[in-house]
């Protein structure tokens, strides 16, 4: 017995060296696979008919329209492999979680290339894989969550009203999938759990019944799990988390398990100054080929379900920007605020770029929570933010850094203009410029309004928040971090 177990230890060990020098090569070589059309997180479905119409041309592919969505768009499964194993993944059931979309045309290109040969041999000889991308691509259009309908495709599995949904379930059927990985992106603002570290990656073996029973085919999804976890720890220490695991009898994912197939989810959360997420699509890249073949080798079955615990849980304690112990005066007294700011992103009309409009989410002690920036304000004490008046000339350097900072150094931050174009809604300088009629209201902090005021110490302003973005008067603004003002008529 004791020989046994020291054989499958040794047989581990060295699965995990072939393992890690793969994932250390599929990172290196990750630029010459990326598809670099797809470069923005607003992909759209044409974006993706001229990769798909060109696999149909690829002997190595074979591409199946599948569905439609309810306005029309094609939904296509695209395979390759000769294994006995049936691996099913799909991605962007939410129009407005496109992350792995992008990694999974990254992984069809590194499935296509000549390099890598052994490994790729090894997962298309012992599995086969069925990729579905953008399954909600009119949700996809106009970047929301739900599709045409109005509804959450992952919560129509069982009364099935929508087209989208009939095309997930019968592909399900048909393939009888031993493995499922269903790829969505989640809230930047989740955390490892009691830590400030973003949840950027985050699994779950998802559960088939209230009780949250294990059985062999939720043990398996944990195994690859904790795989994952494994390479992602390499990347991002400290960065995944454990997606809440109570059933939901309408979910896909949920049922999907119920229906016999092992399924892993996997969550794209938030990463420091990486908001189009293409540093969190390489690790879903990378995680997912090194499961595949993990998959196809079979060596995850030794390891033990006990790890998938040991990986924290989600907690949704992040704000984009943390200040802490600024003094606030109100009604002739003072006192101590910690401020936590989230920038809301706003869409254009095409639904192809946004723009920040921030707000405060919560205000008072907020010693439990974390930022992806945090200021210290001890000392400092917020100061109501003035108007100015921009001239002519002024008006016309309103693009120009200088002209901005002496408007700011002023305690500046609404600057009143003679005319606005109609068509515009943001300011690209850390100025709120406002119409000839715009009155600021009387300043006074709470959730929900727009994080605009000034820092002051010693006399001195030293730091202006200007739409969520804190700023620092003592250095040059063009080396500083800043996306938008707003535009108030």
């Amino acid at each position: 017995m004791r020989t046994k177990l020291l054989l499958v230890l040794v047989f581990c060990s060295i699965q995990s060296i072939v393992s890690q020098e793969l994932t250390e090569q599929l990172y290196e070589t990750y630029e010459s696979h990326r598809e670099a059309t797809l470069d923005k997180r607003r992909v759209k479905y044409h974006q993706l008919v001229p990769l798909i119409e060109k696999l149909k041309t690829n002997p190595k592919f074979e591409v199946h329209k599948v569905g439609q969505s309810i306005e029309g768009r094609d939904l296509n499964l695209i395979s390759i492999g000769s294994g006995p194993t049936n691996i099913f993944l799909w991605s962007q059931m939410h129009g407005n979680e496109p992350t792995a979309t992008q990694a999974i045309f990254d992984i069809l290109n590194f499935l296509n290339a000549e390099e890598f040969k052994t490994e790729k041999a090894t997962i298309l000889s012992n599995l086969k894989l069925h990729f579905l991308p953008m399954l909600n691509p009119d949700g996809a259009e106009v970047f929301q969550r739900r599709n045409a309908l109005g509804i959450d495709i992952n919560r129509d599995a069982l009364r099935l009203q929508s087209p989208e949904g009939q095309t997930l379930k019968r592909v399900r059927d048909s393939l009888n999938a031993d493995f499922g990985f269903n790829l969505h992106d989640q809230s930047t603002y989740y955390n490892a759990e009691r830590t400030p570290k973003p949840a950027t990656i985050s699994y779950l073996a998802t559960a088939y019944n209230y009780e949250k029973d294990i059985n062999e085919v939720r043990a398996n999804a944990m195994k690859v799990i904790v795989f994952m976890n494994d390479i992602i720890q390499k990347y991002a220490p400290g960065q995944v988390g454990r997606y809440n695991d109570d059933f939901e009898p309408r979910a896909f994912g949920d049922n999907i398990a119920k229906w016999g197939t092992s399924l892993i989810l996997i969550e794209s959360g938030g990463f420091q100054n990486d908001v189009e997420k293409q540093k969190i699509r390489k690790l879903n890249y990378v995680s997912i080929l090194s499961a595949l073949y993990t998959i196809a080798k079979e060596s995850y079955v030794d390891i033990p379900i006990e790890e998938y615990e040991k990986i924290p849980r989600n907690n949704r304690n992040l704000f984009d920007l943390k200040i802490t112990n600024a003094t606030y005066q109100l009604l002739g007294k003072d006192y101590i605020l910690d401020l936590g700011i989230n920038r809301n992103e706003v869409d254009d009309e095409t639904h192809s770029n946004f723009y920040y409009s921030s707000f405060i989410a919560d205000q008072g002690d907020l010693s439990t929570y974390y930022g992806y920036e945090t200021f210290d304000a001890k000392g400092y004490t917020i100061v109501p933010p003035k108007m100015g008046s921009a001239t002519v000339s002024a008006e016309k350097k309103m693009a120009d850094v200088t002209e901005s900072e002496r408007f700011l150094n002023l305690g500046q931050a609404y600057i009143r203009t003679k005319a606005i174009p109609k068509e515009v809604n943001h300011s690209g300088v850390p100025l709120h410029v406002v119409g000839p009629n715009y009155k600021l209201q009387d300043f006074r902090l709470k959730p929900g309004i727009n994080p605009t005021f000034f820092l002051e110490k010693d006399g001195e302003l030293t730091h202006a928040v200007i739409n969520g973005f804190l700023l620092d008067l003592n250095e040059p603004l063009k080396n500083q971090k800043f996306k938008n003002a707003l535009i108030y008529r």
